[in-house]
């Protein structure tokens, strides 16, 4: 029992659509106007920066993904490049923010969905946070099923979404296009708001750049993907760019209808904007909505539950998590997930979640680089079929480096350091984990229980990941392999 590579390049497209467009749109412009002074043309400028920044950033980890094509590549390639203290980082720092990311997503479903049944007035805490624990707990029974009815529903859940995004999309383009004075005011002043200043436009970016934080997920799943060195990067692309667009047109359509301090104001954005216009397709949109965010979720999960896979294979984490099931699942990494976000979802002020995974997920971007150019510099005869230019590698880095230390330097707050003593508290976990706590027969026996409770075992063999050939970005998305 193993992996299937089961994803070819139509599916790899369907996954990267399903796990991008998510919560991101429908709950990014509300903080992205925030930290943008609700200065309409930063924030829209803002958007296609972030658009820029994504392929640039996806471009680059698709190296990693295509030189070691194996689940949780991001993982095991900080470990061969950087040791596996910093893997441990990784994997230290993923355990919170997959959660973060999650329980983020889950809310803003249960919200979309519960929020008809209480029209004019912001649904009660308590029958949204039950809610998200049931959609949580459905969504890991999906996953449970193997990586293949994964994509199949992808597939289903991908027309959805976009049908429901195009809507909004040529609806504002129309509202502008009839040129009606508050449709088009917003536009017409964009630059006479006030600026924000250079944290500011950090944070807003790090709320923009949420709404793309689904990227990496051919990379979490390249042991599984047909052909990886070629279709990784054909996919990003190919799928990236459509993304980009889609997103500047709904912004524009939420800024046409909508004024910025309404957008900010709403919990439900796409909701607010419905009810504005065609108030009796609330349950239409909202019904879209939550198969988006529940598609991207679904993502989620299959990334995080293969990167615990892989860290159990590598020795960091229990054997039990790299078991599998007879849908060729790793059954306990997923429910370890579900988990750890059913403790998250008690939090519900999205705009921090967003914040504080949104840094840990570019303090490891920069880290994938570093790694990168070290193994470069010490393997440069490792066979590489796609190899990134490096002005993409520094580009990366340089990106990292202000989205971190810009929010600390510009206008520090305790938060910050709190999130730096958690983050880097993961070594100390990695001492404990090396010196004191290594297989005790205690432990063994309980593997063994859970074995036999959730009917998995251990995959048959170990990839050892290293991928063959070579090609350049053009020749991988113009020509096929024969």
């Amino acid at each position: 029992m193993q992996l299937l590579r089961a994803i070819g390049f139509f599916r790899g497209n369907i996954l990267i659509f399903s796990a991008t467009i998510g919560a991101g749109i429908f709950v990014s412009p509300k903080g992205v106007l925030k930290y943008s002074s609700l200065n309409v043309a930063v924030s829209l400028s803002i958007w296609a920066a972030c658009a820029v920044l994504t392929l640039i950033s996806a471009l680059s980890h698709a190296e990693l993904g295509t030189t070691f094509p194996r689940s949780g590549a991001q993982y095991y390639f900080l470990k061969r490049s950087l040791g596996s203290s910093v893997a441990f980082l990784s994997l230290w720092i993923k355990l919170f923010t997959h959660p973060l990311r999650l329980a983020t997503e889950t809310l803003l479903l249960s919200t979309y969905t519960i929020q008809p049944f209480y029209a004019g007035c912001p649904a009660p805490e308590l029958p949204k946070k039950c809610l998200a624990l049931a959609i949580l707990w459905s969504l890991g029974l999906l996953n449970t099923r193997g990586v293949q009815k994964v994509a199949l529903f992808q597939t289903i859940s991908t027309v959805t979404k976009m049908t429901v995004l195009c809507f909004i999309s040529i609806t504002g383009i129309v509202l502008l296009g009839i040129g009606k004075k508050e449709n088009v005011a917003r536009f017409e002043n964009a630059f006479d708001a006030e600026l924000p200043n250079v944290s500011q436009i950090a944070e807003a970016f790090l709320q923009g750049l949420f709404a793309y934080s689904g990227t990496s997920i051919l990379n979490s799943i390249a042991g599984e993907i047909k052909n990886p060195g070629e279709n990784i990067p054909k996919s990003l692309i190919t799928v990236l760019p459509m993304v980009a667009v889609i997103y500047l047109l709904a912004n524009v359509s939420y800024l046409a209808v909508l004024t910025p301090r309404e957008i900010i104001s709403a919990d439900a954005v796409a909701v607010t904007w419905t009810d504005k216009i065609i108030p009796s397709m609330q349950w239409v949109i909202s019904f879209g909505i939550s198969t988006s965010i529940f598609s991207s979720m679904c993502c989620t999960v299959l990334s995080a539950s293969r990167m615990i896979y892989t860290a159990s294979q590598e020795g960091q984490l229990p054997l039990i998590f790299s078991m599998l099931n007879n849908h060729s699942c790793p059954t306990m990494a997923v429910s370890q997930i579900i988990i750890l976000t059913s403790v998250v979802i008690i939090t519900s002020d999205l705009i921090n979640l967003i914040k504080y995974s949104g840094l840990a997920i570019w303090f490891l971007r920069g880290l994938h680089m570093i790694g990168l150019l070290k193994l470069r510099y010490q393997e440069p005869n490792l066979p590489r079929p796609y190899k990134v230019p490096l002005p993409f590698i520094f580009g990366c880095i340089a990106i990292s480096l202000f989205l971190i230390l810009t929010p600390l330097i510009q206008a520090p707050k305790i938060e910050h350091v709190y999130g730096l003593i958690f983050m880097f508290s993961g070594l100390l976990c990695y001492w404990i984990h090396v010196h004191l706590n290594q297989h005790s027969v205690c432990f063994v026996k309980i593997t063994c229980y859970l074995q036999l409770l959730f009917n998995v075992s251990p995959p048959e063999d170990h990839d050892e990941g290293t991928s063959t050939g070579k090609n350049d970005l053009k020749e991988i998305f113009v020509n096929k392999k024969l």
